[in-house]
């Protein structure tokens, strides 16, 4: 059975100007059980990730100045809302989800967290939304309970994964593969294993080609024993912060390829969200929906 992580405090609610793109953490939900994709027995609600798996990735100066609320002003600038004892608890909550999860992947082949994708938290700080790097998180548990050696990490967010670049660098255990957009934040980007920065309003027949060359690839040569898949759907024409061009089907076919070539290899694959910031929220929640659906058709 696909298990999805799921909490309320998901969609907690931020200040004004930050509220529209939490929608999504309710209305999808909703979404997948009023159409039949899921039920609510394909949810479950994690808890808070336990501290010393935290901090297998990020640094003690760091987590405790986070849940102290003691992040200096300019720093706290850059994670981009008013840090509050919710929020963090919230962002301790999605790393525990993406933990329980990768446990479920290991069992079913795939499982979801509904929240996370925080590719932009580094080890000594956080960017852009993102405090603690949930997927980097859910890795470390895994090699440390000695459930996978060889991670491979897939990040198609239109955004580049610089956090995740920076936690993993030299280490030869955990492959970082970031395809986003060139010109689309973080300006100043981290080098991963394998960057593949795209020109601005790229197509689906460009994407698509680029990416069925080269995820095979990497397969191949890395072997991996586990994948992580950051599927943000802020790759399509109509999002606010993305300026590739994507259409939904186009989107739809990335998460479609990527699924069954991982299916096809039995190579377990743990999805966070990641970002979706099209004006239309029905846009966005169909664009997310159709990755469960792909994960529903080609796993179960």
């Amino acid at each position: 059975m696909l298990k999805i992580a799921y909490h309320p405090i998901y969609k907690h609610p931020l200040p004004a100007g930050h509220r529209f793109p939490m929608l999504k953490y309710e209305l999808l939900p909703q979404q997948l059980i009023y159409e039949g994709t899921c039920s609510a027995t394909h949810f479950f609600e994690p808890t808070k990730a336990d501290e010393n798996y935290i901090l297998n990735v990020h640094t003690q100066a760091y987590f405790n100045n986070l849940t102290n609320l003691a992040i200096e002003p300019r720093a706290a600038r850059k994670i981009g809302f008013p840090l509050s004892d919710i929020l963090v608890k919230r962002e301790i909550i999605i790393a525990g989800g993406t933990i329980k999860a990768s446990e479920f992947a290991l069992n079913h082949g795939i499982s979801m967290n509904i929240a996370g994708g925080t590719h932009h938290a580094y080890s000594n700080r956080g960017e852009a939304f993102c405090m603690l790097n949930d997927q980097a998180i859910g890795a470390r548990y895994l090699q440390e309970k000695g459930y996978a050696k060889k991670i491979l990490m897939v990040d198609l967010d239109v955004h580049q994964g610089n956090g995740t670049a920076e936690i993993f660098q030299d280490d030869p255990t955990v492959f970082t593969f970031s395809m986003h957009g060139k010109n689309n934040y973080p300006f100043k980007k981290e080098q991963s294993d394998l960057d593949i920065a795209l020109e601005d309003h790229c197509d689906d027949a460009t994407y698509l080609s680029i990416l069925k060359d080269v995820l095979p690839k990497l397969i191949q040569t890395e072997k991996p024993d586990f994948i992580y898949y950051l599927c943000g759907v802020d790759v399509i024409s109509t999002d606010k912060l993305g300026k590739l061009g994507l259409s939904i089907e186009g989107c739809k076919e990335r998460d479609r390829f990527v699924l069954q070539t991982w299916k096809d290899h039995h190579i377990p694959v743990m999805c966070s969200m990641g970002g979706g910031y099209s004006p239309d929220i029905k846009t966005i929640i169909e664009a997310h929906a159709n990755t469960f659906r792909l994960a529903q058709d080609i796993f179960f």
